[in-house]
């Protein structure tokens, strides 16, 4: 008998990153390959730090990219940490900041913005391909 939903044993589960970056610290957002979220954490803009984060999403599975809002700002030490252990980055676009009005109830947060930017590593290839471009191009 099989259940619904249940992982076999022999199973990989790959992990998908988002991370919402910031000056002293990251917050991060695992997903899996079917959009569940595993997990959340928040780590310092270290060395120790990135390797910390690496290794807790590792925890979950094989992780397989990461998106990463403000690569070439605060998230630049962190795409060059993932980047040097074989993990594809895509770059994630901030989103727009939005007052809170009495029409939405829309209150902006870390780990929201890091899940943005995990499920955004989840879209098509094509514009990370894209994004490839772009980035041998600019070096």
């Amino acid at each position: 008998m099989t259940t619904i939903g249940a992982e076999r044993p022999d199973t990989r589960v790959e992990v998908i990153l988002g991370v919402d970056t910031h000056l002293d610290f990251h917050v991060a957002v695992t997903i899996d390959h079917l959009g569940r979220r595993l997990g959340e954490s928040s780590l310092p803009t270290t060395a120790k730090g990135y390797e910390k984060l690496l290794c807790w999403a590792e925890g979950f599975g094989s992780v397989r990219c990461a998106g990463v809002e403000g690569t070439s700002s605060y998230g630049a030490g962190l795409v060059r940490h993932l980047r040097t252990r074989g993990i594809e980055v895509l770059e994630v676009e901030r989103q727009k900041r939005r007052r809170r009005s009495s029409r939405h109830n829309f209150k902006k947060s870390d780990p929201s913005d890091a899940e943005s930017a995990a499920r955004a590593g989840r879209r098509p290839a094509k514009r990370r391909v894209c994004l490839r471009a772009l980035t041998a191009a600019w070096r």
